[in-house]
């Protein structure tokens, strides 16, 4: 007699969307799947899977010391938060008052950022590069203000923070904590100290209090569309967006997945939807030193040689990186590919050729594509608010809305804006209330400033594509409307690989001109130059500027309208800015504060007679 064979979970489920169409030319697109019940808290996932799977490991780190891979069971990490959350309750949690994370990931923030959200206590993390890379410490400053925190974390090599603190030093009375390994500042301790003694029953009470709308962590936007914001993440927030993602990723609960990640937690990206996948499904996340930079990322292929995820997420400049080695690479492949389930890109669009090139590899690999998928949201929406829960035909397709949310999308200067409402949406922006005002329409709909339009208009299932910002539009002085979202990838395309990055210029010109943060590795290799040669001698190498010029023809072969390419192009010698807001340690370029930084460098490449940097089409 045969068994019955064991149910697979799929893949994905079966997309749909629900089209209104209002009389003013607003159309409302729902998800038809309702939104199932969610977890009250995250606190609930840590504790089922704790009792699921007390020995299965959660968080793992690479030792410096000895080179292995060490870190927490579920059992283990619960026991941590069960500690830190007495430490916390017996010091007094004020409401409002952040536990104030400054430092990359680690096993440590990890658990501190568990035990805020299981107490009720709130959570905050700034970004990192707003201590180590900035030189006045400007932004952390502000922040700093703003939060007042109780508690500041500042571990694992603890004197790379000795200036940041100094500059905060009078703004705060917040305890400082470090990791053991580093040097107890006056009046501070050790992470150590917060695990001396547990009181079950005062955390278990404090947890219990816990609602969907308790607040649990303060996240700040990126800055793309100007000074950083403070979002209010509740639980609800989270927990709805984890539930969605389960609806439409079933494999998720039948195989717990395993993440290589570096995407720091001061970020929705990596901190709600990377880490928040892995909690919510009883995974295993690998803590990844390395970073899509150059010299920084091999560490990041030496830990893909260790760790076969099944989920592999990040950031376009990354896949830029990892495809090369790829390809290059045998033994790496299979081992990347050899339990790969999604690989998933977000934060930017994904350049097409990077998209071909990685179905490719996997199609050379496996015999089949790899689903490449991605999702579409922002800190306030916690951030999925559309999934591309298929295989979409190219890169672009940012999906239709998750389950529970509802997209208005209304007529904007010939595109489509999208506004956003559901569970996952904000409360409002801490200390912020006019922001907060600001930020919502007049039917509560959160006002995102991105465009989307439908990948094809007979069909609404195959998707939404991101459409640019509606900000970062402008005209040029024939009244003809610049799309320069989808000109800078077009832009980044042709000129692979010199082009890093691109800022797209032209508003109230006569052209469009290209701001370009160059490749400088493809760039010196292309010059046949040694690394003893500056960024700007490499960038006025003859072979380089003649690559740039070959992009430039080959983006006006494609379409000869004023608008569909650049007639004119800088290389920049000096990389974008973290105190100027250039770019966030995603690597995600803030445009418009770009054109303000180097305004001049605009105005130099539309003089009549321009200067010898400007490339001329």
């Amino acid at each position: 007699m045969d068994l019955p064979q064991a149910k697979v979970a799929p893949t994905f489920a079966v997309p749909g969307v629900t089209v209104t169409r209002r009389p003013d030319g607003t159309i409302l697109l729902e998800n038809p799947m309702r939104l199932e019940p969610y977890a009250r808290c995250l606190g609930e996932y840590l504790e089922t899977w704790a009792r699921k799977a007390p020995d299965h490991d959660f968080l793992m780190a690479r030792n410096p010391a000895s080179g292995k891979w060490e870190g927490l069971t579920y059992a283990q990490a619960l026991d941590q938060v069960y500690r830190i959350g007495t430490w916390m309750i017996r010091q007094g949690v004020r409401p409002g008052h952040p536990f104030c994370v400054l430092t990359d990931n680690s096993i440590e923030h990890a658990v501190i950022m568990l035990a805020c959200m299981h107490i009720g206590a709130l959570y905050a993390s700034i970004s990192v590069a707003y201590s180590l890379a900035s030189r006045d410490h400007a932004k952390l400053k502000t922040l700093i203000r703003r939060l007042e925190p109780d508690f500041i974390y500042v571990g694992g090599g603890a004197e790379r923070f000795a200036p940041a603190l100094k500059a905060i030093g009078g703004l705060h009375h917040a305890k400082i904590v470090v990791a053991d390994s580093d040097a107890v500042p006056p009046n501070g301790l050790h992470f150590s100290d917060m695990l001396a003694n547990i009181d079950k029953q005062a955390v278990q009470k404090a947890y219990a209090k816990v609602t969907p709308d308790t607040w649990a962590k303060i996240l700040f936007t990126s800055g793309s569309t100007g000074r950083p914001k403070g979002v209010v993440n509740t639980q609800r927030m989270l927990c709805s967006n984890m539930q969605g993602k389960q609806q439409l990723w079933p494999f998720l609960q039948e195989e717990p997945p395993v993440l290589l990640d570096w995407l720091p937690w001061s970020h929705t990206f990596g901190c709600n939807h990377n880490f928040d996948i892995v909690l919510a499904n009883g995974g295993t996340l690998y803590i990844d030193r390395g970073k899509p930079l150059p010299g920084l990322f091999d560490t990041t292929i030496a830990n893909l040689r260790d760790v076969a995820p099944t989920l592999y997420m990040n950031v376009p400049r990354a896949f830029d990186m990892l495809l090369p080695a790829l390809r290059s690479d045998a033994q790496l492949r299979q081992k990347f590919f050899s339990r790969i389930r999604i690989i998933f890109y977000a934060a930017a669009a994904l350049p097409q050729q990077l998209w071909d090139g990685l179905i490719e590899t996997s199609r050379q690999e496996l015999g089949h594509a790899v689903p490449m998928v991605t999702s579409w949201g922002s800190t306030e929406t916690s951030p999925m608010a559309a999934d591309c829960y298929f295989q979409a035909p190219k890169s672009g397709v940012i999906g239709l809305p998750v389950p529970g949310v509802t997209f208005k999308l209304v007529p904007n200067g010939g595109k489509l804006e999208v506004r956003v409402k559901g569970p996952n949406i904000m409360p409002e922006y801490f200390k912020q209330p006019d922001e907060t005002v600001k930020a919502f329409d007049e039917e509560g709909f959160y006002l995102i400033g991105d465009a989307v339009r439908f990948a094809d208009s007979d069909n609404p299932v195959a998707g939404l594509m991101f459409d640019g910002r509606v900000a970062e539009d402008f005209k040029l002085t024939t009244a003809t409307w610049v799309r320069a979202g989808m000109l800078r990838v077009r832009g980044v395309e042709h000129l692979a690989p010199l082009a890093q990055d691109i800022v797209v210029t032209g508003h109230d010109r006569d052209s469009v001109g290209f701001l370009i943060f160059p490749n400088v590795a493809a760039c010196r290799k292309l010059a046949g130059l040694g690394s003893e040669a500056t960024v700007s001698e490499i960038v006025a190498h003859p072979a380089v500027r003649e690559g740039v010029l070959k992009g430039l023809r080959a983006m006006k072969a494609e379409n000869t309208g004023s608008s569909m390419h650049a007639d004119r192009a800088i290389l920049l010698t000096t990389p974008p800015s973290v105190d100027e807001g250039e770019i966030t340690d995603k690597g995600y370029i803030n445009q418009s504060a770009v054109l303000n930084v180097r305004a001049q460098l605009v105005e130099d490449m539309y003089e009549t007679s321009p200067a010898a940097t400007v490339i001329l089409l």
